[in-house]
Formats: structure tokens, C-alpha cells, sequence
């Protein structure tokens, strides 16, 4: 398969692998079984709708009763419109500063098209509405419903490159960004972007928390101080990166440009009051009615996922700290095993719900879908990631001592299976003092280990075995027709048909892996100081991982353009804001005493408690204040860009405008361009005055000198004058 084997072979000895045969995007439509006369009718559809808008297309066979449309633009004028009518929108938005030069030979020699913005204008070819020039085309709805997929080719020529220069280097620069933007859009490289900064910044933290685990120790509130204020530094830092990187890669203000969704439903159509122009309108309140649903959303993630783990955490206090029977060796994976089995199930059934009330709230467009789509899930990994150590640092030590007798409920359930009745066997109880720390070790340790392994390994070892069985049992051959490819092409197909079978690649997924793990370093760094050293060993790996996931288990994805990390920028402040207050409730409870208030909560001072929680908060806003304020006061190099472009602009305006003749004759008469004073000139002025009849005292003060001569010379005789008279 064109996998990881792609990347460790030359594509020489891969004839397959060198060239994407001038492809622009692979449509992958499949072929049911029944009702094939409709997939046929609907085929021809597909085909004449790419014909009208401009792409030449080629059909093969893809397997498993599927077929490939590969699609291209059909010529470099058509490019060129293309390319031209977008910069020019950009530029009614506000996301150039300029219009593009009409001179188009020179304008795209000075400012080619990217590979990465060719495809994108490619892909809103194929999908864009037809009323707006498009294909209209939108997988796996309405009469497109045998369209599984819409994918451009990856260029593995690149990928092996791109992959082998990562893996030997240590830090990520400029270029590096630069080039997944031209490869892979904005979007993807913003991604990057921001995982290279959060990289940089852990460097602080990782030697600092080393040195704190050495000197400091646990809960210590130094540290807390210093983890606090370099989360504020980080989080204004990165605000300010985001809009550096926006100007300095030309998408500033490209939020603005909102591509339609082709699932949006409207109640009815009005005329715009400022445009004058016929839009689709639906019900602000009705959807707003229906985004109150997020409240019981919310509060069944809390029900669900929150009673699974109350109720594993539970057990497990139960059977490592209380029970003491015969096989509480095996027993001890039990609380494992059920949040293995039955927390993946819920979180896919509560993600699945989340996608349909997003749905029901019937967004305009992909932006607004996405990120009500990202508050949801946000919501849901939170519970998942920090709710077992809430519970453990904020009712497990605190209330240990009220609350676990009333685990009794799980030794007298499970007497009742005993023989005749008897009691379990117990032991003791007493607070565990290591709870915390080994939790805190397991989720920014172990799991970012599992977590590499399922998202890397795992599906790069299900798609061996999946093709291995295939290749076993030729289900290629009794599935769908025999596969004819003409010698010169057998190879290139047969790596489609595997990128035909590959994942879409989600970067959202990436992005809430680095916000969870930056909420753990945030909230609960203060508990193992050592957190940030674990993360900056696993980023330096998380890069190269992503950078290899798509390349090698993802389909190349859609070169869309960005100008920030969007609503996950949200997430972080909150995540940021959090920590001063989790911080201050840990260091309050743990700093005099590392088993914390050892299960009796009357010894807590209340007061002080909130007070220091209080105290910490405003602290927080108070320096984020100065620190947003002294970042601004920083310049950028993205920054000083737009401005010079912007000064260069209007200078251009100007001169365009003003013109020469206007800027000559702004100077006014010179020393020898006034009129002079002749007997014929003063016999015309007469002449004129006697026709207009009357003349006011302003136009006759100003008729006295006419030119700036005649008042050099009057000048001279009026110094004269007053010279002779002191």
C-alpha cells in the first residue's frame, strides 16, 4: 500500500508514487447493489455538472463496486479567472489590502498560485452552489448521495521529503510553516503553528518545574505563581502570534468569507436592506430556542459520563483501599476495564447527539456549524480528561472520611452472592496520599503513550491486516468487477484506490488533544511539576506524528484557509482563567500538609479558602491586563507588513487620484507664473468689474498683488518705509 512503505522507498522504484497525472480532486462514487440504473442516471449528472463549470473528467474503476471520476480544470484560463475573481473578493473584504493589477501576466508573475490555493479554488468549483458558478456537488446528499468522497492526491514525492527533513530536525521554522501552507492551506498549517509556539513556550515550564520538584516539591505556591502568570504570558502571546501569522500569509480578516452550508434549511427568502440582493432567512430565535438545548446536553454529559466515573472511581477506592478477599489482584482492573469498555460507547453516543443538535440549529454556514459543533465537544472532553481529579483532590481527600462508609453498597451487593451471606473480608481504610500524583502521572504520561498508539499505530496496523485479508480471500474480485487498468496506469490506480479508503483527516482532533493537555498543565501542574517535561518530550513527537498521520493514514486534506485556531482559542482562555483558581484551592489544601486535609472537611477555614481562590482570580485578570497591554505595545514583523502595505496603498490612491496637474497647481503662483500688470490687463479687469456691477472687499484685498513678486516688491518698499521711520 502507498503508506509508510511510500515514504521509505523512492519513488523511483515506485512508478505509482511520481506523478498525480495532472489530477486535481478523485471523486469516489459508489455502485450499490440495487437501484444501479439511479447510480447510473446520477453518474451522468455528476459528470455533465463538472463538464459545465469547466473540468475535464476521466472515469475508472476503483474496486468494491465503486468507481473513480478524476477531475481537472480544463484550462489555465479558467484558473486564471478563478484566481483573479477570488484576490479580488479578498480584497473587498478587507483581506488584501489591494486590489489585484489588471496586468495579469505580471501580476501572477509577481504573485504565482499556490498548489494549495489552486485545489482549494478547485474543490469551491465542485461544490459551490450552481447559482454562484458551481458544480453544486456535496457528498452523500440528496442526488449526490453515492458521492462517498471528494479528495485531492497526495504529492508522496513531497510527503517523503517533508517527513525525513522533520525527523532530523529539532525545532520547526518559518519555512517549515510555510511550506504545509502552500501544501496543505492555511488551515492545517495554523495547526502546526500553534503546536511549534506551545513547544517553544513548554520550555520554561519543563526546566523550571524540574528545578521545582527538586527544591520546591509538591503544591507549592511559587510555582503555582509562576505556572499562573505563563499561562497568561503564553495565551496574549499566542493571540497576538495568530494575528502576525494571519497578515504575514495574506488571510487576515478571511473569516469573513463564509462558505454556505448545503444542509442549511431556511424558512424564507427576503431582500438584503444594505446589498438589495434576494438571501435565505432563517428564525434568530428560533434558533437560539433551539441552542438552549445545550443546557440538557450539558447536563446529560454530567449524568452519563460523570455517573460512569463516579461510579468506577467508587469501585475502585472499594476495591484497593477497603476490600482486602481473594482476587482483589483482578479485581483491581475492574474499574479498567468498564471505563474502557463503556466510556468510549457513551462518548461516541453523546458526540453523535452533539453533531444532531448542531445540526438542528441549522447554521448558515461551515464556520458558525463548527464551532457550535467544538463548544460541544469541549464540554464532553472536559468531563472525560478532568473530572476524575476533581474528584479525587476536591471530595475524595476532603470527604473521604464521611463518604466512603457508604461504599458498604458494594460489600453487602456483593455478599449476596457469597455462600450462606458472609461478609467480605476488609481491611482499614485511610486516605491513599498518592492518589493524586499517580493520576495526574497516568494522564500526562501514560495516556499520551496510548494516545500515540491509537492514533498512529493502531490504524496503520488495521489497514495492513484489513488488506492482507482482502488479498486472502480476493474479495476484490468477487465484489465488484474484475479490475482492468492499462499497464501505464495499473500503478498510479492501485495507490488511489488505497487513498480512496483512507480516514478524512479532522484537525479539530489535534487541536483538542493540545487544548486537554494544556488544561492539564493549566489546572493540576502544581500536584507533579514534572508535567510540562512529559509534554515537551511528547510535542517534539506529536508533530512528527501528525505530520506523519497525514501523510500516510489520511486522506490529503482540503486546503482551506484560516486566520486564527478559532473557537479553541475560547477554550484556552477559559482553560488559562481555570488554572489560577484550581491552583489556588490545591496550594491552599495541600501546601502545609501533602495528604491534604486527610478526609475531614471541618477543618477546612472556609473563608480562607475563597478567599485565596478570590485573591487569585483577580490576580490573574489584573496581570493578563498588563500583559495583553505590554504585548501590544511589542511589534511584529506581520504587523509592520500590513502597515507598510497599507502607507503603500494610499500613497498609490493618492497619486492616482491627485494626478500631476493637480499637484502643479497646488503650488500656487511662483515668483514669475502670476499675471502681470499690464495696461491691456487693467482695461479687462475694469471692463469685468463694470459688467459685474459690484465687488466685495475680499475679492478686492486679494486683487491688490498678483504674484508672489508683487509682494516681494511691495514688501521691499514697505521695510523701506518702516525702516526710514522707527
Amino acid at each position: 500500500m502507498a503508506g509508510l512503505q511510500s515514504l521509505t522507498r523512492d519513488t523511483k522504484d515506485e512508478p505509482g508514487l511520481k506523478s498525480n497525472f495532472d489530477v486535481d480532486y478523485v471523486i469516489h462514487y459508489k455502485i450499490p447493489t440495487t437501484d444501479t440504473a439511479e447510480a447510473e442516471a446520477a453518474l451522468l449528472q455528476l459528470v455533465q455538472a463538472l463538464a459545465s463549470v469547466g473540468f475535464a473528467t476521466e472515469v475508472r474503476n476503483g474496486g468494491k463496486s465503486s468507481l473513480l471520476v478524476f477531475t481537472k480544470i480544463a484550462s489555465d484560463k479558467l484558473l486564471t479567472s478563478q484566481v483573479y475573481r477570488y484576490r479580488v473578493q479578498d480584497w473587498l473584504y478587507g483581506v488584501r489590502t489591494s486590489a489585484p493589477n489588471k496586468d495579469l501576466a505580471k501580476y501572477f508573475e509577481d504573485e504565482p498560485v499556490t498548489e494549495a490555493e489552486r485545489l482549494r479554488l478547485a474543490y469551491l468549483l465542485i461544490t459551490k452552489p450552481k447559482n454562484e458558478g458551481g458544480a453544486g456537488i456535496s457528498p452523500k446528499i440528496g442526488q449526490w448521495k453515492y458521492v462517498q468522497s471528494i479528495f485531492p492526491l497526495h504529492d508522496h514525492a513531497f510527503n517523503r521529503q517533508w517527513i525525513k527533513q522533520w525527523s532530523t530536525k529539532y525545532y520547526l521554522d518559518e519555512s517549515d510553516l510555510n511550506q504545509i501552507r502552500d501544501r496543505f492551506g492555511e488551515r492545517v498549517a495554523f495547526y502546526f503553528a500553534f503546536l511549534q509556539s506551545y513547544f517553544a513556550f513548554l520550555l520554561f515550564p519543563a526546566v523550571f518545574g524540574f528545578g521545582a520538584w527538586l527544591v520546591l516539591g509538591q503544591f507549592s505556591w511559587f510555582y503555582g505563581v509562576v505556572n499562573c502568570l505563563w499561562s497568561v504570558v503564553f495565551f496574549e502571546h499566542w493571540k497576538m502570534k495568530e494575528v502576525d501569522l494571519a497578515v504575514q500569509w495574506g488571510v487576515r480578516g478571511v473569516s469573513k468569507i463564509q462558505h454556505p452550508r448545503p444542509q442549511f434549511q431556511f424558512e424564507r427568502e427576503a431582500q438584503d436592506p444594505v446589498t438589495g440582493e434576494i438571501v435565505k432567512i432563517y428564525s434568530p430565535l428560533r434558533r437560539f430556542a433551539r441552542q438552549l438545548l445545550q443546557v440538557p446536553f450539558a447536563l446529560a454529559c454530567v449524568v452519563v459520563l460523570g455517573g460512569l466515573i463516579v461510579g468506577c472511581f467508587s469501585i475502585e477506592i472499594f476495591i484497593t483501599e477497603v476490600y482486602n478477599g481473594p482476587f482483589k489482584q483482578y479485581l483491581t482492573f475492574l474499574p479498567t476495564v468498564l471505563l474502557t469498555v463503556f466510556m468510549p460507547t457513551f462518548s461516541t453516543l453523546l458526540t453523535r447527539l452533539a453533531e444532531r443538535l448542531t445540526e438542528l440549529e441549522n447554521y448558515e454556514t461551515h464556520d458558525g456549524h463548527q464551532a457550535s459543533f467544538v463548544q460541544k465537544i469541549f464540554v464532553l472532553n472536559f468531563i472525560t480528561s478532568y473530572l476524575g481529579i476533581f474528584l479525587t483532590a476536591f471530595i475524595y481527600v476532603p470527604f473521604g472520611k464521611i463518604l466512603v462508609p457508604y461504599l458498604d453498597i458494594f460489600q453487602l451487593t456483593a455478599q449476596k452472592f457469597t455462600t450462606e451471606g458472609k461478609a467480605l473480608p476488609t481491611k482499614s481504610w485511610q486516605i491513599n496520599p498518592d492518589r493524586l500524583t499517580k493520576q495526574i502521572i497516568y494522564f500526562t504520561v501514560t495516556a499520551q503513550v496510548v494516545n500515540f498508539a491509537t492514533e498512529v499505530i493502531v490504524p496503520y496496523v488495521k489497514r495492513r491486516v484489513t488488506k492482507t485479508v482482502e488479498k486472502v480471500s480476493e474479495i476484490s474480485e468477487k465484489n465488484g468487477a474484475p479490475l482492468k487498468d492499462l499497464p501505464e496506469e495499473a500503478d498510479f490506480l492501485k495507490r488511489v484506490r488505497n487513498e480512496a479508503e483512507l480516514d478524512v483527516y479532522d484537525v479539530t482532533v489535534d487541536y483538542r488533544e493540545m487544548v486537554v493537555q494544556f488544561g492539564y498543565l493549566s489546572l493540576f501542574s502544581v500536584i507533579w511539576p514534572l508535567t510540562a517535561c512529559s509534554f515537551l518530550v511528547n510535542n517534539w513527537i506529536e508533530a512528527r506524528s501528525d505530520a506523519m498521520k497525514i501523510a500516510t493514514s489520511c486522506q490529503r486534506p482540503i486546503p482551506w484557509r484560516a486566520d486564527s485556531i478559532g473557537p479553541w482559542l475560547t477554550s484556552l482562555g477559559f482553560l488559562s482563567w481555570l488554572g489560577s483558581i484550581t491552583s489556588a484551592s490545591l496550594v491552599f489544601l495541600f501546601t502545609n500538609n501533602k495528604d491534604g486535609p486527610d478526609g475531614s472537611p471541618w477543618d477546612i477555614p472556609g473563608w480562607a479558602l475563597l478567599l485565596s481562590i478570590l485573591f487569585a482570580e483577580h490576580l490573574y485578570l489584573v496581570v493578563q491586563i498588563v500583559v495583553r497591554n505590554v504585548l501590544l505595545k511589542l511589534d511584529s514583523p506581520g504587523l509592520q507588513k500590513e502597515r507598510a502595505e497599507r502607507f503603500t496603498m494610499k500613497k498609490q490612491l493618492l497619486e492616482q487620484t491627485l494626478g500631476q496637474d493637480l499637484e502643479d497647481e497646488s503650488h500656487g503662483p511662483g515668483l514669475s507664473g502670476g499675471e502681470k500688470i499690464t495696461r491691456a490687463a487693467l482695461e479687462e479687469e475694469a471692463r469685468q468689474l463694470s459688467i459685474k456691477g459690484s465687488v466685495s472687499r475680499e475679492e478686492l484685498f486679494w486683487q491688490r498683488q498678483r504674484s508672489a513678486g508683487e509682494t516681494i516688491q511691495v514688501a521691499q518698499t514697505l521695510v523701506s518705509e518702516v525702516g526710514a521711520h522707527p
